[in-house]
């Protein structure tokens, strides 16, 4: 039986297999293009947020002004998690707070009277996906009850650049445990640690991950902005589900130390936030070279400290988009909110080859997944051991160990088939290995996105992100037909940007802009005029359920 350690820092949402809570929420309107959907359930809304929908443009200037404070703001969302996500739709998106939030904002605020600002990330609230270290009060467990109390010996690069910049940070956010990496039949967004992550815009419909809290305390206004981490889709689907923006960039641009890992091929963090502009200020800060990170070493000449220098409302003038219209999956509805966005990039300007179909047979489940085993067994032991004598467990073998004798507890819903089929894998140096990398990344670089982009002479490859979001099932797990076009950037290691397309029934779909290595700039002024031409972004409703 497990050794309840006490957590260290504020438990939000502990507790493995946790009853979902009675929500309060709002009617909603039956419009298939707005927030809310025919026949919700009806309630009585969480009561309105001074904050809400407030960008870091507008936080900035309340606190130029004397009229905010850092303390203020880090106030304000700290009531706000204590208002939605463990009260009223009880969301569970945030598994501990920062103790220290609040001092540190007190010495921003000294700072800013004595010096001015840092950037514009001084004093802005940031909350982080529980796999990305923090050395400070909290912990770093990505869901898992086997690393509880595990305080890493330093911050991720992620974290200590946003520190840098002046960013506090708030909070610790739920997720998919392991980054939906332990077992078949698992749901999205549940996790030992903070139970199961509810979707704002109907509670009993699934957050999508492996970033669902991230993606959830965005869209609820529980933060300012949120950082999740990408393998395979897990900052695009949860940011397409949540109706908000998410960039998952080129492999490099932002340092992966200090993130518990899956993938040294395709693991990236990234911005996930409620605006274009907002996660393009978050971008830029965390970029550099880390000598922790090799990856990081080509991104020198390639990174910018300021991406929102390529923002453009009229960035559509001009550009040629490539339709991707071979993802299968995707419902009529879906597609017919694609075709009115394929229709206004038309009309702001652009050029639209269509369609602009990628090939698939680089990026079937078999190839993909046999390298994301083989690099999860050596990715995380080496970051088990990094954490040095102090951590609770020491091996992926350890952990799986740990997950048998404390069943109840970590496995109440689902088991842990991907775990023991990493630890089944042999080194780096196996062939089987070797050749599936080289296949999957040329099949999704060179003869992928690259080809089919050289072919039209393209600046971005537009599809739909990711189908809606199902219900959440803890019998038989995620509902994951719904489609996605998230596999090839992913694989590739290239970037890929969602922003919301609008909504069918009251749910939210995205629009994603993916293309090359490093073409973070040409793919945010597209999403960006995108967004402007359009403005599908809503806050959530909190329905209950939708009829």
């Amino acid at each position: 039986m497990i050794d309840r350690r006490r957590f260290i820092g504020t438990s939000i949402a502990g507790g493995a297999a946790a009853a979902l809570g009675t929500s309060a929420c709002a009617p909603d309107s039956p419009d298939r293009g707005t927030a809310g959907g025919a026949g919700g359930a009806g309630g009585t809304q969480p009561g309105a947020f001074e904050l809400d929908e407030a960008t870091v443009a507008d936080l900035q200037a309340a606190m130029e002004s004397g009229e905010r404070s850092a303390r203020s703001i880090t106030q304000l969302y700290l009531d706000r998690i204590a208002a939605l996500d463990r009260q009223g739709p009880e969301l569970r998106s945030v598994i501990e707070t920062n103790p220290e939030a609040l001092e540190i904002a007190d010495q921003l605020d000294e700072e800013r009277r004595a010096n001015g600002p840092r950037g514009p990330l001084h004093g802005i609230p940031v909350a982080l996906k529980d796999n990305l270290d923090t050395h400070d009060r909290m912990t770093t467990t990505a869901g898992s009850l086997a690393l509880e109390g595990s305080i890493p010996p330093q911050d991720s690069f992620v974290a200590q650049r946003l520190r840098e910049a002046g960013a506090i940070i708030l909070a610790k956010l739920n997720m998919s445990e392991w980054a939906y990496f332990r077992g078949e039949r698992a749901s999205s967004g549940w996790s030992a640690r903070g139970g199961q992550c509810r979707m704002p815009y109907a509670l009993d419909r699934n957050p999508c991950g492996s970033s669902s809290g991230s993606g959830v305390a965005a869209s609820a206004n529980l933060s300012a902005l949120t950082v999740g981490t990408e393998t395979g889709g897990s900052i695009m689907c949860p940011s397409s589900t949540n109706g908000i923006v998410g960039i998952k960039p080129t492999v490099g641009l932002w340092s992966r130390s200090g993130i518990i890992p899956i993938s040294h091929s395709q693991d990236t963090a990234g911005p996930m936030c409620r605006t274009v502009r907002d996660a393009a200020v978050l971008l830029g800060p965390v970029t550099g070279v880390d000598p922790r990170d090799p990856a990081t070493a080509a991104s020198e000449g390639n990174s910018h400290a300021d991406y929102t220098q390529f923002l453009d409302a009229g960035g559509l003038q001009g550009v040629r988009i490539g339709v991707a219209r071979s993802f299968s999956g995707f419902a009529p509805e879906v597609w017919e909110l694609f075709d009115e966005a394929v229709d206004a990039m038309r009309e702001a300007g652009a050029t639209l080859v269509d369609p602009a179909n990628l090939p698939d047979a680089a990026w079937n489940d078999e190839q993909p997944l046999l390298v994301l085993e083989y690099e999860f067994k050596a990715n995380l032991n080496a970051y088990l051991a990094s954490l040095g004598p102090s951590a609770p467990v020491k091996t992926l073998a350890e952990v799986i160990d740990f997950n048998e004798r404390n069943a109840e507890l970590e496995m109440p819903h689902f088991g842990q088939q991907r775990l023991t089929a990493s630890e089944a894998r042999g080194p780096l140096t196996d062939q089987v290995y070797l050749d599936a990398v080289e296949s999957i990344q040329r099949g999704n670089r060179e003869d992928g996105i690259d080809a089919l982009m050289d072919e039209h002479d393209l600046d971005a490859i537009v599809a739909p992100t990711r189908g809606l979001a199902w219900k959440t099932d803890h019998i038989l797990g995620d509902s994951l037909g719904g489609g996605s076009s998230a596999g090839p950037a992913a694989i590739a290691g290239y970037p890929d940007i969602t922003v919301p397309m609008g909504f069918v029934s009251g749910l939210p779909a995205g629009v994603s802009f993916f293309g090359r290595r490093w073409s973070e700039p040409a793919l945010l002024r597209i999403a960006y005029a995108y967004e402007q031409a359009t403005n599908h972004r809503a806050a959530p409703t909190f329905a209950e359920t939708l009829g």
